[in-house]
């Protein structure tokens, strides 16, 4: 039963992703990790082939319809697929298994990766539900900031900042990268989709081989499970085109929020 809920999930995986350019991708690892009982360190490497392979399939809808800006790609792909390889590729395999022990208590790898994981699913929830208030003045206030020198030092930092999140805990970060591309960028929402699934595939892709000779991949599942979000996202990024985009990035928002409160209390009161 598990398994054919996992497989379940893993198609709306792709379904979200095709539809609002990012956030599906967080719900990888805990599938992975609570419903098909994998390590955490595997979890978040296989979530990255998961998540780059079918976000480069959904980008490229969007490259043919030219909603995908090369500008941004530059700016933000380059220093975030750098950072995201070299921490695949070194820093994971150098985790200890036990980080520190208090009394009782161990914080193992699998919790420290896990809680940092819960802390990202429930900032990406608070960016999905919360609303947009003083609209006009804040637009203003980006325009003014994306024609300043410190705009384009600024997008490298924050590339680097999600090639450190996508490499720790397995996950896209689109909920950042699509609004560093519409406030920093100044890039259109719809384009801001298309590039944030081809940025997304990169970082992932190449996050991915850094884990090559550190663990076993188990091929036959990874690409099954990939060809599931696959399907879901060629559907999703049809449906895109044809429904309010804002409703259900809210109402997914509320449903991350409470996954994120599970892994949280799952691995500090329940493990």
């Amino acid at each position: 039963m598990d398994l054919i809920f996992a497989y379940g999930l893993f198609l709306l995986i792709g379904i979200v992703l095709g539809l609002i350019g990012g956030g599906g991708s967080i719900l990888g690892v805990p599938v992975l990790v609570y419903l098909l009982h994998l390590p955490a360190d595997v979890a978040t490497g296989y979530s990255l082939f998961i998540v780059g392979f079918t976000s480069l399939i959904g980008a490229f809808s969007f490259l043919k319809k030219g909603d995908i800006s090369v500008e941004a790609l530059i700016q933000f792909a380059i220093p975030s697929m750098i950072t995201v390889f070299s921490v695949r590729k070194f820093v994971i395999p150098a985790l200890p298994p036990v980080f520190f022990t208090i009394g009782g208590f161990e914080a193992t790898k699998q919790l420290v990766i896990m809680c940092v994981f819960s802390a990202l699913i429930l900032s990406s929830s608070y960016s999905m539900i919360k609303k947009r208030s003083n609209a006009v003045k804040k637009d203003l206030m980006w325009d003014e900031f994306s024609r300043s020198p410190l705009r384009i030092p600024f997008v490298i930092i924050l590339g680097v900042f999600v090639g450190i999140l996508s490499g720790f805990v397995g996950a896209g970060g689109g909920f950042i990268i699509i609004p560093v591309l519409v406030f920093f960028v100044r890039v259109p929402m719809k384009k801001a989709i298309g590039t944030s699934l081809s940025i997304i595939a990169i970082n992932s892709l190449v996050g991915f081989t850094g884990n090559v000779g550190h663990m076993d991949i188990d091929w036959r599942f990874l690409t099954f499970v990939t060809l599931l979000c696959v399907f879901g996202i060629l559907i999703g990024t049809q449906l895109s085109y044809r429904i309010q985009v804002n409703k259900l990035k809210k109402g997914f928002g509320w449903f991350t929020l409470i996954v994120g409160i599970f892994v949280f209390i799952k691995e500090l009161f329940l493990s």
